[in-house]
């Protein structure tokens, strides 16, 4: 209950208490990188492979990388 000790006091900065009483953003959460990735490996492979296990071979993964390229290049 300290961060509504924070928000109802008048004395302290915004700064002081670190954004305690700050809203969150609205709309759906941002796309990460690794959540891109597994999306691009679903249109090419279905889904089936681990991409952490696929970007450990360097030709398997230059290939993915090539066949997502060209789904995005009209």
């Amino acid at each position: 209950m300290r961060n509504l000790e924070y928000c109802a006091g008048d004395k302290i900065d915004k700064d002081e208490m670190g954004g305690a009483c700050s809203k969150r953003p609205l709309g759906r959460p941002r796309r990460r990188w690794e959540d891109n990735i597994k999306m691009d490996i679903q249109e090419v492979r279905c889904g089936g492979m681990d991409w952490i296990e696929l970007a450990q071979d360097r030709e398997s993964w230059r290939a993915l990388v090539n066949a997502v390229m060209s789904l995005w290049v009209p």
